[in-house]
């Protein structure tokens, strides 16, 4: 075995860290044969090697083992360079339309065009509406679209972000109307109760 592998004989971590350690030593084995040339320039020695696998290891640690691998294999069919840390968890968090995400343009205008009660509007879905209400609806309305999209891109994206590492987010419960509704109370009875508390505030 490799001395720059992160499975160690004797080992006596659980079995899922032991699991992760074998994907990210498969996912560099594919980049290593995928970008000979790049690969060993980039990690010209066992240290380096050994440097980069462990940032990986913790850069990645919020996917599964199968994310991964799904995110290495996309990022070969995609790109002819080897891949920062970054592109690879963009690349591991998959397209944002596959999760009914629009495009942060798209979430900007539906947001600005919503109808209030906004909780109540059709929402193509709930990250529109939770960073709409975080950016201000009445910021959003009263501010021109330089000052407020880039406020609302950046609450937007934060959401993206905890929907694309597998949170699921949801809308706020409507409180249901009661069921009955009182009778209005006659002009009579409104005088009544209007003298009683003027009585009560000596007014």
């Amino acid at each position: 075995m490799s001395k720059t592998s992160l499975t160690h004989p004797g080992n006596q971590n659980s079995d899922d860290i032991q699991a992760r350690k074998e994907t990210i030593n498969q996912v560099f084995s594919l980049f290593r044969i995928n970008y000979h040339n790049q690969y060993h320039s980039a990690f010209g020695s066992d240290e380096l090697l050994g440097q980069a696998k462990r940032l990986w290891l913790e850069g990645l640690q919020r996917f599964d083992n199968e994310s991964i691998l799904r995110g290495a294999k996309r990022v070969m069919e995609t790109s002819d360079y080897l891949p920062t840390l970054n592109k690879m968890i963009r690349a591991c968090e998959g397209d944002p339309a596959q999760h009914g995400l629009p495009a942060p343009y798209s979430a900007y205008q539906e947001a600005c065009g919503a109808p209030s009660p906004k909780a109540e509007a059709q929402w193509s879905h709930p990250a529109v509406y939770l960073a709409g209400k975080e950016a201000g609806w009445f910021m959003l309305a009263s501010n021109a679209e330089k000052t407020a999209f880039p406020i609302f891109k950046q609450c937007y994206e934060k959401y993206c972000e905890q929907v694309l590492a597998g949170n699921k987010l949801s809308m706020p419960e409507l409180k249901a109307l009661p069921e009955e509704v009182g009778e209005p109370l006659s002009k009579e009875e409104n005088r009544k109760r209007m003298a009683d508390l003027r009585s009560q505030l000596d007014l």
